[in-house]
């Protein structure tokens, strides 16, 4: 019998789920996410959740690889071939979801910051809505880092029987205000800067305070140990080599990202907090009805194991590991020899269990 795969990996390839009202009551017309769908039609199916300025391209190709290219694939932790792996771009993105970028379907104009403020919560419904008119009514695992974690997270006391398991990968149950602190200092950066316009500038490139914003956040994705091992105060004429690092990340952002976009998922990252309406942590994290794995990594200044861990252990079926790492908050992006076997084998593991019953 042969196998029918679904390899639907381009930016075009979106769902339209309609018009959709969010936590704010806010309405949005003709609401679209684009998506990447890879694997055997009717494999289980595992749910990604990007982080701040990811995308739907999880796998991606051998032309342009996708932001887990190594975990996720034929052969991999997440293996293609066993999973049907689906990503969304999320609501509030600029890589074909519907979001400041988008035409507003009233005015005929860009949103920009006429777009309305959006939630963790809204994002995961939307994906929830999407995946029904894709007549995908479970799943097998959702699993995702950073802001894909806090999406993970949401998953579980939003739709608490719609997957088997949960992994949450370098994210905290709430954003702490060491996090907010940094977010802020992007946000100004992008929002001071007089080509910014109030959200209406002519050209992502043009803003200047778009690359300080990256560049303060890179300081926190990464740990001081691994730029001092990368680059060891060497100089290449009046520059430091992390000097001119920065500055390529800085111009790197802007040709792939959009600043309002940005703002908005740096919004919705604030004001994360799986408590909020549900009580206690304590009570919040017992509502969660599947297993739920977490992972942090040394190092990681947003994201630590002292919030992590504890917050694992409030959960009735919950398991913590703990990588060690010099990458810091990144190590969620990188060295998959170190942690993704145990994903690997926690993700068939469950799989197993779901034939046996």
């Amino acid at each position: 019998m042969s196998i029918k795969y679904v390899m639907n990996q381009h930016a075009h390839t979106k769902v339209s789920i309609g018009n959709f009202t969010l936590e704010s009551g806010d309405t949005l017309q003709d609401v679209e996410l684009a998506y990447e769908r890879c694997g055997p039609e009717h494999a289980p199916v595992v749910l990604i959740c990007h982080a701040l300025t990811g995308n739907q391209h999880t796998v991606g190709s051998s032309e342009s690889p996708g932001w887990w290219k190594g975990l996720v694939g034929d052969g991999c932790a997440i293996d293609t071939t066993a999973y049907q792996v689906i990503t969304f771009n999320v609501l509030g993105g600029c890589h074909g979801s519907t979001g400041p970028t988008s035409v507003n379907p009233e005015t005929q104009v860009p949103y920009r910051l006429n777009f309305p403020k959006i939630t963790i919560r809204d994002i995961v419904r939307s994906q929830y809505e999407a995946l029904k008119t894709l007549d995908i009514h479970e799943v097998h695992a959702v699993v995702g880092g950073s802001l894909g974690g806090m999406q993970t997270l949401e998953w579980g006391l939003l739709y608490p029987k719609f997957m088997k398991q949960l992994y949450a990968l370098a994210a905290t149950p709430y954003l702490s205000d060491y996090g907010i602190a940094f977010n802020h200092i992007g946000a100004r950066a992008i929002q001071d800067d007089p080509a910014f316009l109030n959200g209406n500038y002519d050209k992502n490139e043009q803003l200047h305070g778009f690359e300080i914003a990256r560049m303060a956040g890179m300081v926190t994705y990464r740990s001081g140990k691994l730029f001092q091992k990368r680059f060891d105060r060497h100089q290449s004429e009046s520059f430091y080599d992390i000097q001119s690092y920065m500055n390529y990340q800085g111009e790197k952002i802007k040709e792939r990202f959009d600043a309002n976009s940005y703002l908005y998922l740096l919004e919705a990252m604030n004001h994360h907090d799986i408590s909020q309406s549900r009580g206690t942590l304590q009570e919040a994290a017992a509502q969660y009805q599947v297993p739920l794995f977490t992972v942090s990594f040394e190092h990681d200044l947003l994201y630590p194991k002292e919030l992590i861990q504890p917050f694992s252990q409030l959960a009735a079926n919950s398991e913590h590991l703990h990588v060690q790492t010099d990458y810091g908050h990144d190590g969620f992006l990188v060295e998959f020899n170190q942690w993704g076997s145990w994903l690997s084998h926690k993700l068939n593991e469950g799989a197993v269990n779901q034939h046996d019953n």
